[in-house]
């Protein structure tokens, strides 16, 4: 079951665990100079310069896993951002796929989930042989881990450096590169993966794109786990353990 009750609507962030010496973790990265949103479901740093997310932040579980709530595509702009965040006609005919950063497959469970994560703020210019392919199968993955591991704790986004591309009359910077962390964190256990992928057609398996934590900060500049502790936050960072997840 989901370790802490989603009608509190601050996710990523356990508000109690069961055991005896019970402690409370924030699991989302630092926030820099930009907005921080947070959604029903999702939690996301909001990037005016690149209009997009820089980071998205959410929790899911085998409990959400199956839901039957259709898929809205209804790509509207984020009422929260105050700047005004990117609108649909910025992808028209640019030749990038409306890419969601939290899937939309995992947000099936509620109705709200399903309208959020169509907010263009967790969207990001992705080539469609990206899009559709490599990417696609990595989410599917993290959804068989949910299955299996239970609850997970996901950051993504795109690598917002070195942007050579903008689309649409708000200037949508398009990454040459997407990331996503997955990790695993109970009071007996944690675990972590990450992966970098580019903007574009994947011929290799997923653990191919496999890198460290450490890794995927020296490149987004984000410190993704600043409140867990030292000790752990080191350990997973600097490692690189794939055999945990196959």
């Amino acid at each position: 079951m989901c370790k802490f009750n989603y009608l509190y609507s601050i996710f990523f962030t356990i508000i109690s665990i069961n055991f005896a010496n019970a402690q409370s973790f924030n699991f989302l990265p630092k926030v820099s100079g930009n907005q921080l949103i947070k959604h029903t479901y999702f939690t996301l740093s909001y990037s005016e310069n690149d209009e997009q997310a820089e980071w998205v932040a959410y929790m899911t579980c085998r409990k959400r896993m199956g839901g039957i709530i259709k898929r809205s595509d209804k790509f509207v702009s984020d009422p929260l951002v105050l700047t005004q965040s990117a609108k649909p006609e910025d992808y028209r005919k640019s030749g990038y796929d409306r890419g969601h950063l939290a899937p939309a497959a995992d947000m099936k469970f509620d109705e709200i989930a399903m309208k959020e994560c169509f907010y263009m703020s967790n969207i990001s210019p992705q080539s469609p042989s990206f899009n559709r392919g490599i990417w696609r199968i990595l989410e599917e993955q993290i959804r068989n881990w949910a299955f299996q591991f239970d609850t997970l704790y996901i950051v993504t986004g795109g690598i917002l450096k070195s942007i050579e591309t903008k689309i649409g009359y708000n200037e949508v910077s398009v990454p040459n590169y997407y990331f996503k962390v997955i990790l695993k964190y109970t009071d007996k256990e944690q675990k972590a993966i990450a992966f970098i992928m580019p903007n574009q057609k994947g011929e290799q398996p997923i653990y191919n794109y496999a890198v460290t934590i450490d890794k995927i900060e020296e490149m987004t500049g984000i410190d993704l786990f600043p409140e867990l502790p030292d000790k752990i936050e080191k350990k997973l960072e600097s490692q690189l353990n794939i055999d945990f997840w196959k």
